[in-house]
């Protein structure tokens, strides 16, 4: 079946397939750059162990070694996409050479360590999003916005204040908004004999964090939570009812953040999405693939990817209430692919939820039509959405599924075996 018979079938159930592809290639996702260097960043050396219950698996040839390459890689991925996109950094990537004044530590950096990141941006017409960097660093004691040590705290509450400068000038810069997540590993590895103390000082690192002058419908500052890291498995400082909760009582100056493998394996993000919209004008997500945790395996095709977007559309997310992101990192196959599967992906789900005749579902739902609805749901699964898949490339001016992986293979051979 060609595009033009796709497209009468789903407008024969009601559904404007002109409409859906306008409407998803408005819609920014974020490519986070971590995927390309396997989390290493630029301001710590390269060989140095990842800290703060993160963990990259695999040493597949071809890794980003500097901004140069990431920046070529992000490109390569950027080509392979449909869609609008926004890149996502952490602080940890600041770019430091003899113009800036060369390296200095988390709490000192400045706008000006990111330039090269907004030249680039600016001349691909991109937002970007971004990230203080909480692990992977001598001062994580194991503890950073939590610890008991004064001096700790300050640094790691200085280097917060540091993003959300940072964060503004990116926003002014490249003219979109800015969300810039706060997100730590803090957490103890056995059971500790004090829950509401770190917490409480977490409160208050980030009540000082954000006291720090932004114009909030530039910056976006998220609080996220994790259920556990490895190394803290037994008691999360930032869980999910500290994160929500702090979230919902400065909803002036912060909103929340959820990753949907940072919760307990029964738990799912598409279920919290409507619930947090309810009260919330504005959430945001980073999609990631946990298996039995959080691994940020690369996002599939897959139900939850799915039913994500569906909330998402369904919601009224793509009007600006739902920012997203990616936020995996595979160190065991391809980068360059582990990149564009997710992305493309994402889009997918998307605009297989907007080709859903999302009115006629609910209206079956209101009237209490379950046996049609159930009916209604099965049918759709077996619909022609490949083909639309591929028009919406087509128009957007990339590959088709089974056309860009010999790209990839071609710039692997040409590029990354180089390295």
């Amino acid at each position: 079946m060609g595009y033009q018979e796709a497209k009468a079938k789903y407008e024969s159930l009601g559904v404007d397939i002109d409409a859906a592809i306008s409407k998803l290639k408005t819609v920014p996702v974020s490519l986070h750059c971590w995927q390309g260097d396997d989390v290493r960043g630029f301001d710590q050396k390269a060989d140095g162990p990842l800290t703060g219950g993160i963990q990259t698996t695999g040493n597949y040839p071809g890794r980003a070694r500097t901004p140069e390459e990431l920046m070529a890689d992000i490109d390569k991925v950027l080509s392979l996409c449909p869609g609008t996109k926004k890149i996502n950094i952490h602080a940890s990537y600041a770019i430091f050479d003899d113009s800036n004044g060369g390296w200095v530590d988390r709490d000192q950096i400045e706008p000006k360590h990111f330039k090269k990141w907004v030249e680039f941006c600016k001349e691909r017409n991109l937002g970007c999003d971004f990230n203080p960097t909480f692990f992977s660093h001598p001062k994580c004691d194991p503890l950073t916005l939590s610890s008991p040590n004064g001096e700790t705290r300050k640094f790691w509450i200085d280097h917060g204040k540091a993003c959300i400068r940072i964060s503004q000038y990116l926003a002014e810069e490249l003219g979109q908004a800015c969300v810039m997540n706060i997100w730590t590993g803090d957490g103890y590895k056995d059971i500790p004999s004090d829950r509401k103390g770190p917490r409480e000082r977490y409160k208050d690192s980030i009540d000082q964090i954000l006291s720090e002058s932004y114009d909030f419908r530039l910056v976006k500052p998220c609080i996220e939570s994790k259920v556990f890291g490895i190394g803290v498995e037994a008691y999360t400082v930032g869980s999910s009812e500290f994160s929500l909760a702090y979230a919902a009582m400065n909803k002036d100056k912060c909103i929340p953040l959820m990753d949907n493998g940072h919760y307990h394996p029964t738990e799912v993000v598409s279920d919290k999405i409507p619930a947090l919209l309810a009260f919330f004008p504005e959430i945001a997500l980073h999609v990631t693939r946990g298996v039995r945790w959080d691994s940020d395996h690369v996002v599939l095709f897959d139900d939850e990817t799915k039913e994500i977007c569906k909330e998402i559309v369904r919601c009224g997310g793509l009007d600006g209430s739902v920012n997203i992101a990616l936020d995996y990192f595979d160190a065991s196959i391809n980068r360059i692919s582990a990149w564009t599967v997710g992305l493309r992906n994402v889009q997918k789900a998307l605009l297989l939820a907007l080709v859903t005749p999302n009115e006629k579902l609910k209206g079956l739902q209101d009237e209490s039509n379950f046996t049609d609805l159930m009916v209604h749901q099965e049918e759709l699964k077996t619909m022609p959405f490949g083909d639309i898949w591929d028009e919406y490339c087509r128009q957007c001016g990339v590959p088709a599924d089974g056309e860009w992986l010999g790209k990839v293979q071609a710039y692997e051979q040409e590029v990354l075996g180089l390295r």
